[in-house]
């Protein structure tokens, strides 16, 4: 992971200017006014602690009029291991830049995960796992994540469980259908189903009952 130093850094956009200026302080304050982010020096000042790990590195080959082309298509998901995400994916001739590609892909997609504790046989009120049933899907896979009671740990592939303890889960019960032997949608189908965590409309009474300290 390279350094980050804010004072070398010169926005180019008003939104990195207000978070160089202190004015932002929390990358919260973008996500609740909707804003785009254009410049990833400004997830490197908001979330510093940000994890990387690459998922899969494939071959991809196509032909070209000027004959075979091949590249690396790899696969990265980012998290700070406490309610932040990212999914990316790069393409390049060589590993290094491909993997550059899907760390900064990672970061621009980088999402805020709702956790809690919404096994009712557990109820500790702590956000160990997800509040609520949710579904994802990319392609022919299906991805249904559902709360778990603490000391379950990550009942799920891999892959699966790469991106959710990258986003500070640590329990989880998962069914999963299609073909998820293809890292690429099994990946997505996990992210989007986190996604969904957000998207799920509750009242501030309901998340208190399911362990949910922030909506």
């Amino acid at each position: 992971m390279m350094n980050f130093d804010i004072e070398e850094w010169e926005p180019k956009t008003s939104l990195g200017q207000r978070v160089k200026e202190g004015e932002i302080t929390s990358i919260d304050e973008i996500f609740e006014e909707g804003l785009p982010i254009m410049e990833l020096e400004i997830i490197d000042a908001l979330l510093p602690d940000l994890e990387e790990e690459v998922i899969d590195v494939n071959l991809v080959q196509r032909m070209h009029k000027s004959g075979r082309k091949v590249n690396f298509r790899v696969i990265v998901a980012v998290g700070n291991k406490d309610g932040y995400v990212g999914l990316g994916q790069g393409k390049a001739r060589e590993v290094g830049p491909a993997i550059r590609k899907a760390v900064d892909d990672a970061k621009f997609n980088i999402i805020k995960v709702r956790r809690g504790c919404g096994d009712w046989g557990c109820a500790c009120g702590k956000e160990h796992t997800i509040p609520f049933k949710v579904t994802g899907k990319s392609g022919s896979v299906r991805v249904t994540l559902l709360p778990a009671p603490g000391g379950v740990g990550l009942a799920i592939g891999d892959v699966g469980k790469t991106i959710l303890r990258l986003a500070g889960i640590e329990d989880i019960w998962s069914r999963t259908k299609g073909q998820t032997q293809t890292t690429i949608n099994f990946a997505k189908a996990t992210f989007n189903a986190l996604k969904q965590l957000s998207r799920i409309k509750s009242t501030e009474k309901d998340l208190k009952k399911l362990g949910v300290t922030t909506a």
